[in-house]
């Protein structure tokens, strides 16, 4: 439901204008310095602003401002001193709302000790990207720039969308979306609680529908009539209608992998190496590959792999001869743009940035070096790109000597870098930086390079101490990371590598419009997810929400001195619905082997390897890297294996690190990789499980325990994956119910000559725990585990009740019978649906819900978690 409001409240947005706001209030203030001094930007003058009355932490300081009209708003714009002031406003949050008692908060940041103004994004859309409307701003000031000065403010401004029309469509959408999501609480709670009448009426009177006509059938058909194949065709009908999808796609996956053994038509392929660039061009199934390192010397070799042919072809042999061609490197990053066919490079590590002059003379001659160790130009960042269509096809440009002189980065390897095709920007991300002084490592930040403009722009600088204490997160220094672009939401996510000595294990999401960073993990392994890792590869599906890293070396603890190339390495999916909020991290499981079938081959563990991805046929392509010593994967000692994704080869000032060319094993093999998740006749199996425990729990109440018995035996037996040792334990544990009671035989009798584990030893050779609960609607059962906590559904409204047995018994507010609703479908014959019995089925139900996707069921969080919510109820 949420993506259906989201699309339909992106109508046309018109242009963002300055706003008028009135001062509805304030904290107290100090003297003159009233709170409409705010409204006047006035840099000279050292009286025109507002300054709280009182210290803080002592006492919360606010301004409340209200616009004139009801608008969207934008941001919000800071003036400030002529010159730098200790009252000035440090830390800060920002309020919106519709009225002053219910607001949210769209901003927590800084501003700078400075005399520029600063302009921040304010939230305008909520969770489920559902823009809202905006009368009240509140801005609460935290702190000073100066220690024991009361804070000021000298001026703001606030820009949004005031058009009437705009707005108030806006704000109608945004009504009719919570009251929609009420409603549709209230209606599940009603339903929970057996009001069915009522239930019924809102529906009639409300354009309103809690979920897809046949999940309501399946609750019809499973919750109040009990009729068990009709409510197993329904769930196949549930599949039917694509209501399962969403929730396969969330299931962990296995890999299934395939080597591809093309050659061009002189039989050749790529050779060994680590440290290369590949990049797709998805739309004619191409994949080109550049440079990298084989152990001895950088390459500079371009071909490119046809994905329908299966074959390479190789595009230069040398691009260091072609005119304006790239030198032979390594840890490069290229990219392709699908709007114009070229190909974007940056980066190096070539053989004259690294070795001793006087130890490799022709390296250096060949790389631009002068003999005697002086160098022909500085460490210049050369930026390059390549035409693989249009007039200009198969040249290369030179489009910048050194990118550091015109605004972008300084000459990086190890870095990262892509392209938001659409928009004509490419992101280049950390990277260490080559300057010769390999004993004091450098970062470098994040960039962006508008190719319509052919400009550089410095997004976020590398931290600083200063900048150590900045309330908006701080990507810190990093190479041999990863990032990927959604370009959906205009997401950047930048994760792990390595920073000095220390391996990484965080996890960013970068707002590219709005130019905010939020911290998803400070330590994802905590978090379930992969080992602190360094020249891991990393792709994204936007479409899906999905990225799927392939880790490198890893290390256990981010600071320990051990790193390892583990055999048994998983790789990873990262699986999220919000970029700014934390996703879920799942392991990729090996492909599974079947009955009497040969492990399927799978690639050696490495790094320094390359991988790219075609979102349209949801295929991985992974080449070569570095498999460690003599092609078996073993833990080395970090020391020799901490500079560049390929880092084995010495380098200046690195004399002392032992080379370990001979020893590394460089791969040349080529591999396709798709994800497999559970079939939909999987999920199906499941469900008919749920529903044919629950028969067989009525069964045993209702009809002789024989065949109650022989039902479990068959009919549930045959749907339960008997390899599940969660699955089989439920199912001996069924037994349970069983064995509370005396057996009878069909025609009723007693079968007094054999006991329950007599009669069933043919199924189980020991009987599973009893589990019991009262059998009648004061005494009904399940298989839950005694520890385990009851469900809560009920629990919330009940209180002290008397039983028929005179016993007292948590019962309801409110009274949980038969509703008219249900009388009419129950036959004459049929008695009433217990309270206990409507609660089981409810249940089950309700379990089977967690296989339908959002867009097809009721509210998964309950009308009472409102109430207990902070800002709720």
């Amino acid at each position: 439901m949420s993506a259906t409001w989201a699309a339909s409240s992106q109508s046309t947005m018109p242009p963002a204008q300055p706003m008028t706001y009135a001062i509805a209030g304030c904290s107290e203030h100090s003297g003159n310095y009233v709170p409409e001094n705010i409204l006047v930007d006035a840099p000279q003058d050292p009286s025109s602003r507002w300054s709280g009355a009182q210290q803080l932490p002592t006492a919360k300081q606010w301004i409340l401002l209200k616009l004139e009209t009801l608008s969207v708003v934008k941001s919000i714009t800071f003036g400030k001193f002529h010159r730098k002031h200790p009252c000035n406003m440090r830390e800060f949050r920002v309020y919106v709302g519709l009225n002053p008692h219910h607001m949210v908060q769209a901003l927590h940041t800084q501003l700078k000790d400075d005399t520029t103004p600063e302009t921040f994004p304010l939230k305008h859309v909520n969770s489920e990207s559902i823009c809202f409307p905006t009368r009240y701003i509140k801005i609460v000031p935290v702190s000073a720039h100066g220690m024991s000065f009361h804070i000021s403010i000298w001026y703001v401004s606030v820009s949004g969308i005031a058009d009437p029309l705009y707005v108030d469509n806006i704000r109608s959408r945004y009504e009719e979306y919570r009251e929609t999501v009420v409603l549709r609480h209230v209606l599940k709670h009603l339903r929970q609680r057996r009001l069915l009448t009522p239930y019924q009426n809102i529906l009639a009177r409300s354009n309103i529908q809690v979920e897809h006509p046949v999940v309501t059938a399946l609750h019809s058909s499973l919750v109040l009539q009990g009729t068990w194949a009709d409510s197993e065709a329904l769930f196949s009908e549930v599949s039917s209608a694509g209501l399962l999808d969403a929730y396969i796609q969330s299931c962990q996956p296995h890999s299934q992998w395939k080597r591809l053994y093309g050659v061009d038509a002189d039989g050749d392929a790529p050779s060994k190496r680590g440290g290369h660039a590949m990049a797709l061009d998805p739309e004619n199934g191409l994949i080109y590959l550049l440079g990298g390192w084989d152990g001895q010397k950088s390459l500079d070799d371009f071909w490119v792999y046809d994905v329908s042919a299966e074959r390479w072809r190789v595009i230069s042999h040398s691009t260091s001869i072609e005119k304006n061609g790239p030198i032979a490197r390594s840890c490069h990053k290229i990219v392709y743009d699908t709007r114009s066919g070229c190909i974007y490079l940056l980066g190096r590590l070539g053989d004259g940035d690294i070795l001793k002059p006087e130890d490799h003379q022709e390296l250096l001659r060949r790389a631009g070096e002068i003999p005697d160790g002086s160098r022909s130009t500085a460490y210049c960042s050369e930026f390059y790109r390549y035409h693989t269509r249009g007039l200009d096809v198969g040249k290369w440009d030179l489009l910048s000597f050194d990118t550091a002189s015109f605004g972008g980065p300084p000459l990086i390897f190890d870095h990262q870098m892509v392209m938001d095709c659409e928009a004509q920007i490419l992101y280049v991300s950390g990277g260490r930086v080559v300057d010769g002084d390999w004993n004091s490592p450098k970062y470098s930040g994040m960039y962006s390079y508008n190719v319509r403009t052919s400009k550089w722009k410095l997004l976020q600088p590398q931290p600083t101490l200063s900048m150590s204490s900045s309330v908006q997160p701080l990507i810190s220094p990093r190479s041999g990371h990863s990032m990927v672009l959604d370009p959906m939401s205009h997401t950047l996510f930048i994760f792990a590598g390595q920073r000095d000595d220390k391996y990484l294990s965080d996890m960013y999401a970068y707002d590219i419009t709005g130019n905010t960073v939020t911290e998803l993990f400070s330590n994802f392994s905590t978090s379930g997810g992969p080992d602190a890792c360094f020249t891991q590869r990393a792709i994204i599906d936007g479409r899906l929400k999905e990225i799927y890293v392939f880790c490198g070396l890893t290390r256990a603890q981010p600071s320990c001195a051990l790193t390892s190339l583990r055999a048994d390495t998983p790789n990873w999916v990262y699986q999220y619905e919000h970029p700014s909020k934390p996703g879920k991290w799942t392991k990729i499981l090996p492909e599974m082997i079947q009955e009497g079938g040969e492990p399927a081959e799978v690639p050696l563990p490495r790094y320094a390897h390359q991988v790219v991805y075609d979102e349209g046929t949801k295929r991985v392509f992974m080449h070569g890297g570095n498999a460690g010593e003599g092609n078996t994967p073993v833990e080395v000692v970090e020391t020799e294996l901490d500079g560049s994704g390929d880092d084995e080869r010495p380098r200046s000032g690195d004399e002392d690190r032992p080379s370990r060319a001979s020893k590394e094993t460089r791969l040349d093999d080529f591999w396709t990789m798709k994800l497999l998740r559970a079939a939909p006749e999987e999920i199906i199996r499941r469900a008919k499980y749920q529903i044919r425990q629950q028969q067989f729990r009525e069964m045993c109440e209702e009809q002789p325990a024989v065949k109650a018995l022989r039902f479990l035996q068959t009919q549930v037996s045959a749907v339960v994956d008997h390899t599940n040792p969660e699955e089989t334990s439920v199912f001996r544990a069924l037994l349970g119910h069983l064995f509370s009671n005396p057996i009878t035989t069909d025609d009723g009798s007693a079968a007094s000559a054999r006991t329950p584990k007599e009669t069933t030893t043919g199924l189980l050779e020991e009987p599973p725990k009893k589990r019991s609960r009262p059998n009648t609607p004061d005494e009904a059962w399940t298989s839950r585990l005694d520890d385990e906590d009851e469900d809560e559904m009920f629990d919330a409204s009940t209180s002290a009740a008397v039983t028929s047995r005179g016993q007292k018994r948590r019962h309801a507010v409110l009274l949980i019978e038969e509703d008219p609703e249900e009388t009419a479908l129950r036959d004459a014959s049929t008695k009433p649906l217990s309270p206990e019995r409507f609660r089981q089925r409810t249940e089950v139900f309700e379990s089977l819900l967690q296989f339908v996707g959002e867009d097809g069921k009721q509210p998964m969080s309950s009308l009472l978690d409102m109430v207990d919510a902070d800002d709720g109820i």
